[in-house]
């Protein structure tokens, strides 16, 4: 992983073998980012990727193994109960095989690169568990 710090955020560049959400927790760690957003690009060849069933109040995942185009990773940088909480979603593809999936990410191994930016917000915004909805909701 490498990154440099502008005025409005980080500009991060992570190489093959390297997994976006533990690479993105330790930048943000490092440098005590409290809210931030997230947009990235880039091609990852090993993917896990859930969706929440509103019925059970649980995740559900699926794992992607191949050659996969990063086209919109998006998500939020914010605390819950002092620590790092990722909130990312990711729509991956493969143009030969027709594949398409999108979905909360879990993890995913960089095959080529991944071209990220995370802006740094001023402030600070929470996290706080909903027994009603079954996730952790922004806590102002």
């Amino acid at each position: 992983m490498e990154y440099r710090k502008f005025s409005q955020g980080y500009v991060l560049r992570l190489d093959p073998g390297e997994e976006i959400v533990a690479s993105l927790t330790r930048l943000v760690e490092q440098e005590q980012v409290q809210l931030g957003s997230v947009t990235a690009i880039g091609a990852a060849n090993d993917v896990t990727i859930g969706i929440f069933s509103t019925q059970e109040k649980q995740y559900h995942a699926q794992r992607y193994q191949g050659d996969y185009e990063i086209s919109a990773l998006v998500g939020n940088v914010t605390r819950k109960e002092g620590e790092p909480y990722l909130h990312l979603h990711i729509t991956i593809g493969n143009p030969v095989t027709g594949e398409v999936h999108a979905g909360h990410l879990t993890s995913a191994t960089i095959s080529a690169t991944l071209e990220l930016f995370l802006q740094v917000w001023d402030g600070q915004v929470g996290r706080e568990f909903s027994d009603q909805v079954g996730l952790n909701l922004f806590r102002f």
